[in-house]
């Protein structure tokens, strides 16, 4: 044979089954494979979604369920937003500050690269008022079922400090629910 076969398990994934449970659970995502190449998992809802994250890696996301509304910034900081319908993919290339949006019954099938070591993933958010910088999360990611988003969105919005914005004093507003 001219060349080596890998070893590696082909999982069949019922995307139907793996919705059904992250509604029942109320959970957020649900990884569905981790490789030393790729990563994949569901999001469900991300409507309370107001940081920009930046990371390392693209990302390839599909519109399962519902439209993604994927809030980005340009090189210039302005921000525009990609609609992405239910049934259509997204290629987005790395280090874009993304934000994707979706309401509570939208998923998104989403596949990265696998973080490499020393990779930082950034969380970062903006007054909503004047648009000037407030906080930054970071973290290495290298399992998604630690949930770094929700980490980071604790430890933002548990700070009444790094919520204010220290040029016009608007307090960016907690949602009901992570």
């Amino acid at each position: 044979m001219l060349f080596k076969i890998p070893s590696i398990e082909m999982p069949n994934l019922d995307l139907e089954s793996v919705m059904r449970e992250l509604t029942e659970t109320g959970r957020r995502t649900k990884q569905l494979w981790l490789t030393a190449d790729s990563m994949a998992f569901i999001a469900r809802g991300r409507e309370y979604r107001s940081e920009f994250h930046i990371n390392p890696s693209y990302e390839i996301q599909y519109s399962l369920k519902g439209d993604l509304h994927l809030h980005y910034r340009t090189e210039t900081g302005e921000e525009k937003i990609a609609h992405v319908p239910e049934g259509s993919c997204l290629f987005q290339p790395p280090l874009v500050p993304h934000s994707p949006r979706f309401a509570p019954d939208a998923f998104q099938f989403i596949i990265e690269r696998a973080r490499l070591p020393g990779d930082v993933d950034r969380f970062v958010w903006f007054c909503q008022s004047c648009d000037e910088f407030l906080h930054e999360e970071t973290y290495v990611v290298d399992d998604y079922r630690a949930d770094p988003v929700t980490q980071a969105y604790k430890n933002f919005y548990n700070s009444d400090t790094h919520r204010t914005c220290k040029k016009c004093g608007t307090i960016m507003p907690a949602p009901d629910k992570l």
